[in-house]
């Protein structure tokens, strides 16, 4: 009898060690007894009274998943490869085990669905140039649908955007033509700067014509420096002029 009495409190001291479950710091236990769902427990010590309770352990932590490269045509019919990296995380245990079979399979097929139909509603230069307006539509419309699964989609980024060869050289002509464009229009306002400041100082020189000489001689001082061997020196037409006309002068 004594060693009956052994043997079941052995059985008894083994099952309760069975039962005793430690959850961690992120997890949850979602305990169900005879197949009904009964609570979610946890972090710490619980106990699971098995074999009528079963526990299925759940990671509230931020899983981090990339979305394959997906085939698009924007809106201007330019295809394009596109990927992602989303963030979620399981914010009910309970809705993410009994609502859906598998939340991270469910979440993965549809953001490869949802960046497929948004990225074909956009333009190739919105998709280039507004990514932050693109990232938070995503994350709005996958929170929106994850939201029942006790699943919520924190952050979704587009990492790359993989264009044609084709379309790579045109982008380039065009941002090549832009920068000429812009050279061309900077050039001409400093032509028409110089312009007016010469001007000036045309007028300037026609109210005071000794300053005309003074020019004359700034630049003979500056070709000077120069230790240049040969020395050109403007004289003005009036001169050369009068010096002509005494010439022809019979």
């Amino acid at each position: 009898m004594t060693e009956f009495m052994l043997v079941v409190a052995f059985i008894v001291i083994v099952w309760l060690f069975s039962c005793i479950q430690v959850l961690r710091e992120y997890e949850r236990g979602v305990i169900f007894r005879f197949g009904r769902l009964v609570a979610e427990k946890g972090p710490g010590i619980i106990f699971v009274f098995k074999p009528m309770d079963q526990i299925q352990r759940v990671s509230l932590r931020i899983i981090t998943h990339e979305v394959p490269p997906q085939d698009t045509i924007t809106r201007d019919n330019v295809t394009v490869k596109v990927n992602a990296v989303i963030f979620l995380k399981v914010v009910n245990a309970s809705d993410a085990v009994v609502k859906v079979i598998d939340y991270l399979y469910a979440t993965q097929q549809l953001a490869q669905t949802t960046l497929r139909s948004v990225l074909g509603e956009v333009e190739l230069d919105e998709l280039l140039s507004q990514r932050e307006k693109l990232n938070t539509r995503l994350q709005a419309i996958l929170d929106t649908h994850t939201e029942p699964w006790g699943v919520k989609v924190t952050n979704v980024e587009v990492k790359q955007v993989d264009l044609p060869v084709e379309m790579q050289r045109a982008i380039a002509k065009q941002a090549e033509a832009e920068r000429e464009r812009r050279a061309k229009v900077i050039h001409a306002e400093g032509e028409f700067m110089a312009a007016g400041r010469l001007a000036e100082a045309a007028a300037m020189m026609a109210k005071e014509p000794v300053t005309l000489q003074l020019r004359y001689l700034q630049t003979l001082t500056e070709i000077g420096v120069e230790k240049n061997t040969t020395i050109v020196f403007p004289l003005p037409i009036d001169m050369v002029q009068g010096i002509w006309d005494k010439i022809k002068k019979p």
